[in-house]
C-alpha cells in the first residue's frame, strides 16, 4: 500500500475513533444531565409535597371543630398509617404500642382464637384456622371474612389493629361476625380466647406415633413452621422408615406458614445439600438473597439408594412457608403436589424501628421458587388438582380437632364422621402407583 493511502487510512481511523468518543461523551453527558435534572425535579416535588402536607396539617390543627382530635402526633400517625397502608395489605405503620404488641407476639404466649388472618381483596380474611383452637372448633374455614369484631366493622381496620382486637387475656370472650364469600352466609360467633399452643408435626391420628397408613405408605402432617419443625420431621421420618415406609405423604393443608429458616430446613430433608430452595428479590441488593439446602441431603431413600415417592398435600389454607416448601419440591421434581391452589402469600416484610419507638413494617421483597416463579398472589398450582366442597373441608377440619365434632348436632355429626378425605385417598393411590412403577423399572433393568 502506498504511503499516502496508509496515512489517509490512519487519519480516517483516528477521526472515526475521536468522533465515536465524542458521541459517547455526549450521550453520557446528556444522560447525566437528564438524571441531574430529574433528581432536581424529584427533590423539588418532594419539597412541594411536604409543604402541602405541612399546610394541610396546620390547617386541620388550627381549624378542625373538635380540638381533642387534632394533636400533631395523632394527625401525623394517621397520615403515616394511610400512606403505608395504601401500598399493600402487609405493609403498615406501627405505633409504639403496636410495635410492642408485635414483639410480644414473637417473644411470649398470648390468648387468641387460633386464626391466622391477612388482608385479601380489601377484606380481613382467614388464611387458616390452627388445629384444636377456638376458631377451628367453631368451624371457621380458610377464605372466610371477618367483617365485624365486637360489632365494629373491620373495613377500615389495619391488620395489626384487627389482630390486636382478636387477641386478649385467656378466658375472655370476643364476638366476631363471619362471612363466607362462596355462599354469602353470615353468622355471629362468640368465642373464648385461649393460650394458643400448636403441635407442629403429627401423624394421621394427631399423635406422634407415626404408624404406616397403608402397608408401606408413611404420613406426616405439619401444622406450622416453628423452631422445632424440621427436627421433629426428621424424627418422624426415622420412625416411619423403621416401620418399613417406602413412600410418603407430607400434608401441608391448613398450614399458614411460619419461620423461613424452618421452611428451608424442611425442604432440605428431601433434596441434595446445596440445592436452591428459595430466593428473595427486592429493589436493593441487600434484599436479594438465595437460600440453599443444608444438612445430609435427601432422607427419603431406600437402603439401595432409591428415592422414595413423595406426595405433598396443599390447599387454600397453605401459605407462606408452606408454599416455599411445596414450590421448591415441585420445581425440582422431587414431589408431586396434590390438592388445591395455595393462598399466595409470598412477600417479605422487614420491620424498621423508628426513633420515637414506632416502626415501619414494609414489604421489601418477594419469594421466588428455584425456577424463578413468584409465589406472591400467584400461589402454587398442584400437579394433580383434587377439589373438595366446603362442607367436606369443614368436617375434615373438625375431625382433626379433638372434640371438634362434638359441636355439631347429632345428625350432622354422624354425617361428618362418614366424610372421606378424598385428597388423602388420592395421595395414597398415587404413592402406591409410583411404587409399582418403580418396581417395574427395577425389574426391567435387572432383566
Amino acid at each position: 500500500m502506498q504511503p499516502e493511502k496508509k496515512m489517509k487510512l490512519r487519519r480516517n481511523l483516528i477521526f472515526s475513533s475521536v468522533a465515536a468518543l465524542l458521541a459517547l461523551n455526549f450521550i453520557i453527558g446528556a444522560r447525566v444531565y437528564s438524571d441531574s435534572v430529574k433528581s432536581r425535579r424529584d427533590r423539588l416535588s418532594v419539597y412541594q409535597s411536604l409543604e402541602l402536607f405541612s399546610q394541610v396539617l396546620n390547617m386541620i390543627h388550627r381549624e378542625y371543630v373538635d380540638a381533642d382530635k387534632v394533636a400533631y402526633r395523632d394527625l401525623i400517625y394517621s397520615a403515616l398509617r394511610g400512606m403505608v397502608g395504601s401500598l399493600d395489605p402487609h405493609s403498615e405503620f406501627l405505633t409504639p404500642e403496636d410495635f410492642k404488641d408485635l414483639r410480644d407476639d414473637t417473644e411470649g404466649s398470648f390468648g387468641g382464637l387460633g386464626l391466622v388472618v391477612g388482608i385479601r381483596d380489601g377484606f380481613l380474611t382467614v388464611i387458616a384456622p390452627m388445629e384444636n383452637t377456638p376458631g377451628a372448633r367453631a368451624g371457621i374455614m380458610p377464605g372466610d371474612r371477618i367483617i365485624k369484631i365486637e360489632g365494629e366493622s373491620t373495613e377500615k381496620m389495619t391488620l395489626q389493629e384487627a389482630v390486636h382486637r382478636l387477641r386478649g387475656k385467656p378466658g375472655t370472650k370476643v364476638t366476631i361476625t363471619i362471612q363466607r364469600p362462596s355462599t354469602g352466609m353470615v353468622r355471629e360467633l362468640t368465642l373464648t380466647r385461649e393460650v394458643i399452643e400448636v403441635e407442629l408435626v403429627r401423624d394421621i391420628n394427631g399423635k406422634k406415633e407415626f404408624p404406616l397408613i397403608d402397608r408401606n405408605v408413611g404420613y406426616v402432617r405439619i401444622s406450622q413452621f416453628g423452631e422445632k419443625t424440621a427436627r421433629e420431621l426428621r424424627a418422624a421420618i426415622r420412625k416411619l422408615k423403621d416401620n418399613g415406609m417406602r413412600g410418603m405423604i407430607l400434608d401441608l393443608r391448613w398450614n399458614p406458614g411460619g419461620l423461613l429458616d424452618q421452611a428451608v430446613e424442611v425442604a432440605s430433608v428431601f433434596v441434595p445439600k446445596g440445592t436452591v430452595v428459595v430466593s428473595t428479590r427486592g429493589r436493593t441488593l441487600f434484599q436479594n438473597s438465595v437460600r440453599r439446602a443444608s444438612g445430609p441431603g435427601d432422607l427419603l431413600v431406600t437402603q439401595d439408594g432409591e428415592r422414595m415417592p413423595l406426595v405433598v398435600l396443599v390447599n387454600l389454607g397453605s401459605a407462606s412457608a408452606s408454599e416455599i416448601v411445596a414450590g421448591c419440591l415441585q420445581d425440582l421434581g422431587r414431589a408431586v403436589i396434590l390438592g388445591e391452589k395455595t393462598f399466595g402469600k409470598g412477600s417479605v416484610q422487614s420491620v424498621l424501628p423508628l426513633p420515637d419507638g414506632s416502626a415501619l413494617k414494609l414489604t421489601t421483597a418477594y419469594y421466588y421458587t428455584p425456577n424463578k416463579r413468584c409465589i406472591h398472589r400467584e400461589g402454587i398450582v398442584p400437579d394433580v388438582v383434587v377439589p373438595i366442597d366446603e362442607d367436606t373441608e369443614r368436617y375434615l377440619l373438625l375431625k382433626r380437632t379433638p372434640g371438634g365434632l362434638d359441636s355439631l348436632p347429632e345428625n350432622e355429626r354422624v354425617r361428618a364422621e362418614m366424610v372421606e378425605d378424598i385428597q388423602l385417598s388420592r395421595a395414597v393411590d398415587l404413592v402406591k402407583g409410583l411404587l409399582r412403577f418403580q418396581e417395574r423399572v427395577v425389574r426391567a433393568n435387572s432383566g
